[in-house]
């Protein structure tokens, strides 16, 4: 019984040791979120966010690569 609980326990780790490598692989290829401007429904406010800001708040504009929204991801 030792023996077929010790083949099971090295499955395991192969199998944890394959998913991890594929996560870690995917991590390693993916890009970072655009950035794109959002303006308020309300006031008179614009801001440069990843994701929306809020309720009462519209995309205006982007994607943009950086978080000053200066530099248009397609340039």
């Amino acid at each position: 019984m030792g023996d077929q609980h010790s083949c099971h326990k090295r499955s395991l780790v192969a199998v944890l040791c394959a998913f991890l490598l594929l996560w870690v692989s995917f991590a390693a290829f993916a890009a970072p979120a655009s950035w794109y401007k959002w303006k308020s429904k309300i006031k008179d406010a614009e801001v440069c966010s990843q994701t929306s800001p809020g309720e009462g708040w519209e995309r205006t504009a982007g994607p943009y690569r950086d978080g000053r929204c200066e530099k248009l991801k397609n340039e």
